[in-house]
């Protein structure tokens, strides 16, 4: 499965020197690269899935018991897994070092649109582990990791995941893929790298399956240069990731960043103090915290504070509104601060632009 060619501005790739191990850059962290706003970026990013230590930091071996062939193992994989070591108290994502948009400042908004996000390999895993996952204690039965291999493969022309029905049977269960990036975030305000799991006001991993090609995350700027990094790529991922990952595995991804000055981002969002997602039809406000409901309660507030300063609806109108016409989803349950997002219907409000 060969990338499709795409003309960018830069190139990013994903070895040792590029890239972070179980941890979100910090201020302090030198760019790896300065762009321009609007500038068009490649990011080769890297799943983490066979490199980990529970998979044996050999995904040359771990990939070759499922039939993998050693060219098809990615070599910033095996150099991942050689060169880089994480910490016990590390995260598990391989994530890009930091991005520096020129002239980004704290209060203005950097919108990062994926243009395309293409498979590196055919082949991917999706990984239970005790003590995580929406079934802690539960699932796995027995203390070892649980890792399913899962392939690509074509099913009336169009290439979609496969992975088994029944363990060591030939039934199989086959779904579509809708490739994106786990990880999109700038870098938070402090010296101290912070740990790759829990997403936050500076985005990170936030596994909002609908981040497909097409679709933008807005982000208030953190940091003079905001920082953007990427991670954490997936092939598939229902909304929730129950298990604790989806089909994780690795993508090239391209990228348009963009800057939104801190007035133009006032009129467009509010006072945008956490991540923002947006597809052609949608506006998707988030909310976060350790506890799901308080996550879905900071998402409503999102919501109406979106619809307040976007179009001037009444709060008490808003709240009607969503209350309505929008869906509220979980975008996922096992990642320390869970995530929930609102589907806002842009055409609805057709004829209210100010």
């Amino acid at each position: 499965m060969t990338p499709s060619p795409t003309t960018t501005d830069l190139h990013l790739g994903s070895t040792p020197s590029d890239v972070l191990w179980g941890r979100l850059p910090a201020r302090t962290d030198t760019p790896a690269l300065t762009v321009r706003p609007g500038a068009v970026v490649t990011v080769d990013t890297l799943s983490h899935e066979g490199v980990l230590e529970d998979q044996g930091s050999d995904p040359v071996a771990f990939f070759g018991r499922h039939g993998v062939a050693r060219a098809d193992v990615l070599d910033d994989a095996v150099a991942v897994a050689r060169e880089l070591r994480r910490g016990p108290d590390d995260g598990p994502h391989v994530v890009s070092r930091p991005i520096a948009v020129d002239g980004a400042e704290p209060g203005d908004v950097v919108s990062v649109t994926v243009l395309a996000a293409d498979p590196r390999v055919p082949y991917g895993v999706v990984s239970n582990r005790h003590g995580h996952g929406a079934l802690p204690g539960e699932l796995p039965r027995a203390e070892e990791t649980v890792s399913v291999f899962a392939d690509v493969v074509q099913r009336d022309g169009v290439d979609v995941g496969r992975l088994p029905a029944v363990e060591g049977g030939p039934r199989v269960v086959t779904f579509p893929l809708r490739p994106f990036p786990g990880i999109v975030g700038v870098t938070p305000d402090s010296d101290e790298r912070a740990h790759s799991v829990p997403p936050g006001p500076h985005g990170g991993n936030l596994d909002i399956a609908l981040l497909t090609a097409g679709a933008t995350l807005h982000l208030p700027v953190l940091v003079p240069g905001a920082g953007v990094y990427v991670g954490d790529p997936h092939f598939a991922q229902g909304d929730g990731e129950v298990a604790l990952t989806a089909l994780e595995a690795s993508l090239r991804l391209v990228l348009r960043i963009d800057l939104v000055p801190r007035a133009e981002a006032l009129r467009r969002f509010g006072e945008l103090v956490g991540p923002l997602a947006e597809t052609t039809e949608h506006l998707v406000p988030t909310g976060l915290d350790h506890d799901l409901d308080e996550a879905v309660r900071r998402c409503v507030r999102a919501a109406i504070a979106l619809l307040r300063a976007r179009w001037g609806v009444d709060e008490h109108l808003a709240y009607a509104y969503l209350s309505a016409a929008t869906d509220f989803r979980i975008s996922q349950v096992v990642d320390l601060v869970c995530g929930s997002h609102a589907m806002i219907r842009k055409a609805d409000f057709a004829g209210l632009d100010r």
